[in-house]
């Protein structure tokens, strides 16, 4: 089921050009062209950004995961591979591990272009195997939702639309700019959504800073969401079955 969910990833490129193009040209595009005029406060910009742009990166791939869940069940395809000698959460799970699969992947990517950018971490192993599980937990969090949506969905459109406002998160946090240079409405929202916490955890293990009490809040908001999301897609996956 993973390779299956992979190789529909390989043959389009539009997928590709959204999950890994895409994050490379934003950070491009902020590092380079508005970069410059962007106080943070860390001497390199890049490494103040990176942290935002690999969660832009994993926001990016929800809408497909969403797609192809809701086009395997108007096609019947779960049907198919339920008549079949396998688990019946085999299909489902398929979706699920190519979305960390694919995301791992991108993540990659972006990092090497960072490197190519200027960017420098003093982190050691640890701290980056804390990264990549942080990651990993966002991602869980995130296909989630997204399967809720395309086993729940009564039309592409409302299959893909849950990409809309998660795309939002990373934008109105502390991604590109810090917090206090909001307004007060702007900055409470920031400073108090999910994406921030865990933005400031990766950017803390990255300088090899310690990240305080925001890696209980980040692992709090990614271990609460994936806990209900999955309860909820697996009730939407049973009526469907």
């Amino acid at each position: 089921m993973l390779g299956r969910s992979m190789r529909h990833i390989f043959r389009s490129m539009d997928t590709i050009i959204t999950v890994t193009v895409m994050p490379v040209a934003l950070m491009l595009l902020f590092v380079y062209v508005l970069g410059g005029a962007i106080q943070t406060g860390a001497d390199n910009y890049v490494n103040y950004l990176l942290p935002g742009i690999l969660l832009v990166a994993i926001a990016n791939s929800i809408g497909y995961t969403s797609f192809r869940l809701f086009t395997d069940v108007q096609r019947g395809i779960f049907e198919r591979f339920h008549s079949m000698p396998i688990a019946r959460s085999a299909a489902l799970w398929g979706h699920v591990l190519t979305s960390l699969v694919s995301n791992a992947i991108s993540v990659v990517v972006v990092i090497l272009v960072a490197l190519l950018m200027g960017f420098r971490s003093p982190a050691g192993v640890l701290s980056w195997l804390a990264i990549a599980g942080i990651l990993a937990l966002f991602t869980l969090a995130l296909t989630w939702i997204a399967a809720i949506a395309g086993l729940s969905a009564k039309s592409v459109d409302g299959a893909i639309a849950i990409a809309y406002p998660i795309h939002f998160l990373p934008l109105i946090s502390s991604a590109f700019v810090p917090t206090r240079s909001m307004p007060g409405p702007v900055r409470a929202f920031a400073e108090n959504q999910p994406v921030t916490s865990i933005i400031e955890t990766i950017r803390a293990l990255l300088s090899n800073r310690p990240a305080g009490h925001e890696i209980w809040i980040a692992l709090a908001w990614c271990v609460g969401i994936i806990f209900v999301a999955y309860i909820f897609a697996m009730r939407a996956y049973k009526r469907r079955a």
